[in-house]
């Protein structure tokens, strides 16, 4: 994402893919099959435009991201943005979803199903862009590249570190398997495959795009690629590459266009992401983007016949530990749960009235007069009177055998990615003063002889706390660290989490460790035990409602303080009391007729409180 203005997506043919044969949209039509007959419709580049059989095609995408978005409303989200007036849909495929252990690759349950989001995109007559990675950012989780591959002490990332190409060859050659035969040219609605993403941003290896682009032809993909990037001459010139079209993001004037086919001449060139909406993180307010700031660019590009893609029609949500970071404050800036974004579709699927100002805007420049589709009804909601959760249990009373070091690691050097660590020492020499942890990543909660001293936020710029002094010969020290997400742009991406170097305590390096690992998985929360322990910080809490029928809602989470929610085994993701989400998104497909079953795992909270369901995110 260009941090210099609201992020975009850009869409193009590459110059080597002149005469690209298209099929038909339905899945079936079209000939490029085994009898190696072609369709009589082709995509080409011209100079300037697409062009769909000899004529300018306008691109009008819309992107959403199928990881977000439980798998039974993927089709509504689709006919929500065919109403709109759009014709294509772009998606995001975030490499780490796929393969979040490494070798073991999942494109077949849920929502990981890529295949059938692309033909469900094909049944309601949308073409597709892939936005393929390997590094997507999103605001996801290391911008979709798996943490395992933080291990590594000195891996560099995109770039030809024989590591990290070594498992990004790994994942492409997998993905490719899944969507070749979803290309145009075997009957598919795939148009347009992306080579990296906003690399301009970050990095100037050329050999590198490269090797992607030549992975991708030797590996049965053969649809025209493009890139993406600000308006800039050094991000083009670093992040745009012979052949490929090229995406903006945003692009939002003449000058932002002519520059790009400057930099790159010869292909068409398309405003890859126009921003409706923009991210939210923790202690912010509500990112909002205006109807007449929205309506004012989408003029600008539908009255001039620019290629658009709207970043994001629909967000969705990043469920469970998928939420990333940004790098900007005290040095991290952690995204909320909800990827609402201030799109045009909301985070449940409603349509807003920027919307209804977007989709006014589309009909009065097609050329087709005819209507467009009409808005799918919405997914019903229902609001749950407050119910009361009960303690079960807490992480204390839980503690696995554990990890012993000189010094502390951080969580990927133990073969962890997700949740909280538990950092143990016997204080010897010093035993208070001023606690340093070099550096917290991200979040800690800090006690001595298991009494709390108080929390370090890396949010915060807070990585130093005074220890009292205690009576204990050698006291011990506790450090329970928070992993939020991993950074997802820029020159910071490389985030492990837990304590990343040393602990020292007026100075002196506390040595000799114990690591308590807890990756907080579905399936070892859902099955925790009730113990009879007293109150305490970093408690679980359950309890359970009923519904007759079920339907979406939002569990308001504004009686705890931080933490996460379990519905059902299903993680809906983070909570904070510093805002600005205190409603977590539950979709009926995870909720059930009779009693459901509610975990929360509260860090500051010692006592349960109620829950209750409401019917919207604000």
């Amino acid at each position: 994402m260009d941090k210099r203005k609201p992020r975009s997506l850009f869409f193009g043919l590459s110059s080597t893919c002149f005469g690209v044969t298209l099929l038909g949209l339905s899945l079936l039509s079209g000939s490029a099959t085994a009898s190696g007959q072609k369709s009589t419709t082709t995509f080409e580049l011209g100079a300037q435009d697409f062009l769909l059989n000899g004529k300018p095609f306008q691109v009008m995408s819309g992107e959403m991201h199928p990881a977000r978005i439980p798998a039974e409303y993927w089709r509504h989200r689709i006919q929500m943005a065919k109403a709109m007036g759009l014709n294509t849909i772009a998606a995001y495929v975030f490499w780490n979803y796929h393969e979040s252990e490494e070798g073991k690759f999942d494109f077949k349950t849920g929502n990981h199903d890529l295949a059938k989001f692309l033909k469900i995109c094909q049944e309601e007559h949308m073409w597709v862009i892939l936005r393929a990675g390997p590094y997507c950012c999103g605001e996801w989780d290391f911008g979709g590249i798996p943490p395992y591959l933080l291990k590594y002490p000195d891996l560099k990332v995109r770039c030809m570190d024989p590591r990290y190409i070594s498992a990004v060859g790994r994942y492409l050659g997998k993905l490719a398997s899944v969507v070749a035969p979803l290309q145009v040219t075997h009957g598919g609605p795939i148009l347009l495959v992306q080579l990296e993403n906003e690399y301009g941003s970050y990095g100037n290896d050329r050999k590198y795009i490269g090797w992607l682009h030549d992975f991708w032809r030797s590996h049965g993909i053969d649809v025209p690629f493009y890139t993406s990037d600000g308006p800039t001459t050094y991000m083009l010139e670093a992040g745009s590459y012979p052949g490929c079209a090229v995406g903006l993001d945003s692009g939002g004037s003449e000058a932002d266009f002519a520059l790009a086919h400057r930099t790159n001449p010869g292909v068409p060139v398309m405003s890859g992401e126009t921003y409706p909406g923009w991210l939210t993180h923790f202690g912010e307010e509500w990112a909002t983007n205006s109807v007449e700031s929205v309506s004012n660019e989408l003029k600008f590009l539908l009255s001039n016949h620019k290629s658009f893609n709207l970043y994001v029609v629909h967000g969705g949500t990043n469920f469970g530990f998928t939420a990333g970071a940004n790098s900007g404050g005290h040095g991290y800036e952690p995204d909320v749960t909800s990827y609402d974004y201030d799109a045009p579709v909301t985070e449940q699927g409603r349509a807003t009235p920027k919307y209804t100002a977007m989709r006014d805007l589309i009909a009065a420049y097609r050329e087709d007069k005819s209507a467009l589709p009409v808005v799918p009804d919405p997914i019903p909601t229902v609001s749950i009177p407050a119910f009361s959760l009960q303690r079960w249990t807490s992480v204390w009373e839980n503690l696995p055998k554990p990890i012993e070091t000189p010094q502390p690691k951080p969580f990927e050097a133990m073969g962890q990615t997700t949740g909280l660590a538990l950092y143990r020492t016997h204080l010897v020499g010093h035993k208070s003063g001023k606690l340093t942890v070099t550096d917290i990543h991200d979040w800690a909660l800090v006690y001595v002889d298991g009494k709390f001293v108080g929390t370090l936020d890396r949010r915060a710029g807070v990585k130093s706390i005074d220890l009292p002094a205690s009576h204990s010969a050698n006291p011990t020290l506790d450090i329970l660290v928070e992993a939020m997400g991993h950074i997802n742009f820029a020159q910071e991406i490389i985030d492990r989490k837990g304590i990343t170097d040393r602990v020292t305590l007026n100075g002196m390096t506390l040595m000799n460790w114990e690591t308590y690992q807890f990756p907080l998985d579905s399936k070892w929360v859902t099955g925790l035990k009730q113990t009879p322990g007293s109150a305490s910080k970093a408690t679980f809490f359950k309890g359970s409602f009923s519904l007759d029928h079920p339907a979406d809602t939002y569990l308001d989470m504004s009686n705890y303080q931080k933490g996460y929610v379990w519905v059902n085994g299903h993680n809906l993701g983070r909570f904070w009391e510093i805002g600005p989400q205190k409603r977590l998104y539950c979709p009926a497909p995870w909720l059930k007729s009779g009693a459901n079953e509610v975990v929360v795992l509260d860090l500051l909270k010692e006592t349960a409180a109620t829950v209750s369901g409401v019917e919207t995110l604000h």
